[in-house]
């Protein structure tokens, strides 16, 4: 992780030098600058993530140098630093987008403070910038929102698994996107595509009762039952040449296992109340939030039906395996649902933006795109802030698991442990980890190499 670049700008030698020497101890790559002319040269030239400034200077002074700096550089957070306050200067650097200001003289822990705080929101600037630019690559079609890097493994075997007519087999928690997953699929497929077929047909198993899923997926001739006064195609013909997904497989009786997997073996059906079979060119894929071993093992599902539908397991991770999605879809559905609720929410605050990076998602993508749209419709203008968060999201915090034995370890050991506890718990997100554990991102890289964490 590469240190946070500062440039520190003041006329007055012995307060450059000073500032200097306390930034360069927290580990900060600093640049010095005697003179307002100077801070703007560099900021022309180089990229910076926080800028101090004295207030008074000649020529270039500290609001010329604030305001610059929100025109070259609108990521770089400002600190204003004088030993001339006043309510007056105060205001107008505040409204001009200072972050803060100090007056001379400071205290120590003040400016290591303001700064770490500084630099937290200069950070999530700009990884909300990139975030943004990032969901413009997902206009247009169906696209999958993610980087991480487990889902981007997922989706190449899903693209090359696409052009094939094998089953499939989408297993992961509720709420993970497993449609999603299988239209990803048929939008790879020739049945999508070159052959001209566009058929993706879906049926949650586990919402209809015995005979009226056998209805649904069959059909029935003319005459089966009372009522029935013409043939009707069932879901599997309809979805001839395409594509039929079987949302929660797990929840078909067993007398409805033995229907379709005499449909997978032949390539044929027989509607209800019919003799003659119909032939049928489906490809077929399955979907469960339950362990299907495990439902094999104790009787609840046909082992033979459970292979001929996992030619092709595609395992979803849930979302609290990958955090650093999380931001992602959120700009995702911000966009979504402020288009859709014609609203001009466009950001998310820093602090919202850190609570939603940290927290578990039992309810895993779908929750997200809940919270997002309940957030968009209380939001008031351009911003969705903490406060358009359920109460219930606040209230976290972080579970250390307790040693196994009663040994007792130095308190150096005892840190490294807690340390790596927390990166696990944030999914390896180093800024959320520093949020987490009070201390600043430098002083978080610092122990890592310390404690050979990497």
């Amino acid at each position: 992780m590469n240190p946070a670049r500062l440039l520190v700008v003041d006329d007055e030698a012995a307060a450059l030098k000073n500032l200097c020497h306390l930034l360069r101890k927290e580990g900060y790559e600093i640049t010095a600058c005697q003179s307002g002319a100077a801070g703007l040269k560099e900021l022309q030239q180089r990229e910076f993530d926080l800028l101090l400034t004295d207030l008074r200077m000649k020529g270039v002074d500290g609001m010329a140098l604030l305001r610059r700096a929100g025109e070259l550089q609108p990521d770089c957070e400002v600190i204003v630093i004088t030993g001339h306050a006043t309510l007056d200067s105060a205001v107008e650097a505040m409204k001009e987008g200072a972050f803060h200001y100090i007056a001379k003289p400071y205290r120590l822990d003040e400016v290591r403070q303001v700064v770490k705080g500084a630099l937290d929101v200069a950070l999530l600037k700009r990884e909300n910038r990139d975030l943004k630019r990032r969901i413009e690559g997902y206009e247009g079609g169906l696209n999958i929102v993610t980087q991480d890097a487990a889902m981007l493994r997922l989706l190449d075997i899903a693209r090359q698994i696409g052009p094939t007519d094998c089953n499939v087999l989408v297993t992961g928690e509720s709420g993970t996107g497993k449609e999603l997953l299988a239209r990803y699929v048929h939008t790879h497929s020739g049945r999508a595509g070159s052959r001209g077929f566009a058929t993706f047909v879906a049926v949650n198993c586990g919402a209809l009762q015995e005979e009226l899923l056998a209805n649904e997926l069959f059909g029935h001739e003319k005459g089966a039952f009372t009522g029935a006064d013409r043939v009707k195609r069932g879901l599997i013909e309809i979805a001839e040449g395409g594509t039929l997904f079987l949302d929660e497989v797990t929840e078909m009786s067993p007398a409805m296992q033995v229907k379709l997997l005499r449909v997978l073996q032949e390539r044929e059906l027989l509607r209800v109340g019919g003799t003659e079979p119909v032939a049928i060119d489906v490809r077929f894929i399955a979907a469960s939030n339950r362990d299907l071993q495990e439902s094999v093992a104790s009787g609840r599902f046909r082992a033979d039906l459970f292979f001929r539908l996992n030619v092709v397991n595609l395992a979803l991770p849930p979302l609290r395996e990958r955090r650093d999605d999380a931001p992602l879809l959120a700009f995702y559905f911000l966009k979504k649902f402020a288009l859709a609720m014609g609203k001009p929410v466009a950001d998310i605050a820093p602090d919202a933006l850190r609570l939603l990076s940290r927290y578990d998602y039992p309810g895993n993508v779908r929750e997200l795109a809940n919270l997002i749209e309940r957030g968009v419709a209380l939001a008031r203008g351009e911003l969705l802030e903490l406060a358009h968060l359920p109460e219930s999201l606040k209230n976290l915090s972080v579970r250390i698991a307790a040693p196994a034995n009663s040994e007792l370890h130095s308190l150096e050991k005892n840190e490294a442990a807690y340390i790596a506890r927390v990166l696990e718990y944030t999914g390896g997100n180093r800024n959320q980890a520093a949020d987490i554990l009070g201390i600043d991102r430098v002083s978080l890289w610092r122990r890592i190499k310390r404690y050979g964490l990497e």
